[in-house]
């Protein structure tokens, strides 16, 4: 048995699992919010305990990394840290150089740093965890878990934008996709559901929540996923656009006298399900205003739009489907958001059963038995992802 620590880093927040391998027991989890911050919360939780939370304020990064590790070792959850023998971190963009997962050298950890220009608000970070977690458990073994691995070898007819093919060639401009380790998770543990390998299905995977991504899988390989060079791209979300006419941004940012930037966060913070209802970006909030707000239901008709012209995209692309899943925030708990999106897929063999959609964070076939297409409710597990390829990789390297 070995223990591995999952982390998943963001700006404001550190998610972390502590799994026993390769069991796949969680021994613990945890979350810091509010990072750098007054009242920085530190929040730990123990099959079978009481949830332990400290508020501090102004939590840094290095101070979130050793509150874990004390706090593990402090509560007995491990007797000395050198028993955790290897940590994930989840990093958000790996361009085109990481097909998959790595073992990190100093050599990857510099690529992860120079590759923050395709993500600026987040490989800096997870580089700087990977740092903090190095000096604080050296001898513990480190591997990258890239969200974009998995749309590397997309087919370029959906990889590309129609712009000047050196634009690619010279600057990587391309679609990178994003919420990789998610869609890997879902698809996979949606064809064990199944009881058939992923090579023999055709599955869009539908990952629903603040930030929205739609994938879809062809026996087994990805084919297109509905995120671009950046996460602003795709389905409309909680606060992002989603798909927009640059020309548009352009007009817009002359009549508001606003620079490039100033546009490019009004439509990451301002737009969405938020600018859309001018209520909120919650899909929970819209849906107990809708009946009398009519901005809250467009908003959430047009969210629901979206998502069914990728769906109706993708099985094209894949000519038919077998099975539509469903995760994340809104696809595990939004009873109605998933009716909303079915109801308009009637003609390509979608189904709900209403019954069985009366079901939240759990898995779940939705669809009647006799319906074309399984409908299926995932949960996403990020972090058991990132534990598994720890497992594989170290384990390849012979480093556990």
């Amino acid at each position: 048995m070995t223990k591995i620590l999952a982390i998943n880093a963001g700006s404001s927040t550190l998610k972390w699992k502590l799994f026993s391998m390769p069991d796949e027991t969680v021994i613990a989890s945890g979350l810091v919010d509010r990072l750098n911050l007054p009242g920085s919360i530190f929040t730990v939780k123990q099959p079978g305990a009481e949830e332990f939370q400290e508020t501090k304020d102004n939590i840094d990064y290095h101070l979130a990394a050793a509150m874990v590790l004390s706090h593990l070792k402090e509560a007995g959850i491990v007797h000395h840290l050198h028993e955790i023998t290897g940590i994930g971190h989840r990093i958000v963009a790996g361009g085109e150089t990481f097909t998959d997962s790595t073992v990190v050298t100093d050599q990857v950890l510099q690529q992860i740093r120079d590759l923050a220009q395709y993500a600026p608000l987040h490989n800096p970070i997870e580089a700087e965890y990977i740092h903090i977690f190095q000096e604080l458990l050296p001898d513990a073994h480190q591997v990258a878990v890239f969200d974009t691995s998995l749309y590397t070898k997309m087919p370029k007819i959906n990889a590309l934008y129609p712009i000047p093919y050196e634009y690619y060639q010279q600057y990587g401009a391309r679609k990178y996709g994003a919420h990789g380790t998610s869609h890997r998770y879902v698809a996979n543990r949606a064809a064990e559901i199944l009881g058939k390998p992923l090579s023999e299905l055709k599955m869009i995977t539908l990952h629903l929540g603040s930030g929205s991504s739609v994938s879809a899988f062809n026996h087994g390989k990805v084919i297109d996923t509905s995120m671009g060079f950046t996460p602003l791209a795709g389905v409309m979300m909680g606060t992002r656009s989603g798909d927009i006419d640059p020309s548009l941004v352009a007009f817009l940012a002359e009549k508001m006298s606003v620079n490039m930037d100033e546009m490019i966060t009004i439509l990451n913070n301002k737009s969405g399900l938020l600018g859309v209802s001018q209520l909120s970006p919650d899909q929970r909030d819209l849906e107990e205003a809708e009946a009398k707000n009519p901005q809250a239901k467009l908003a959430l008709d047009m969210f629901a739009n979206r998502v069914v012209r990728y769906i109706g995209t993708y099985v094209a692309e894949l000519n038919g489907l077998d099975a539509l899943v469903f995760t994340a925030g809104s696809g595990e708990n939004g009873i109605g958001m998933r009716q909303r999106i079915a109801d308009q897929l009637s003609y390509f063999g979608v189904r709900i059963d209403q019954d069985r959609n009366n079901v939240r964070g759990k898995e779940r076939i939705i669809s009647p038995d006799d319906a074309p297409v399984t409908v299926m409710v995932v949960p996403t597990n990020e972090e058991l992802m990132i534990a598994r390829d720890v497992q594989r990789l170290t384990q390849h390297h012979n480093v556990l």
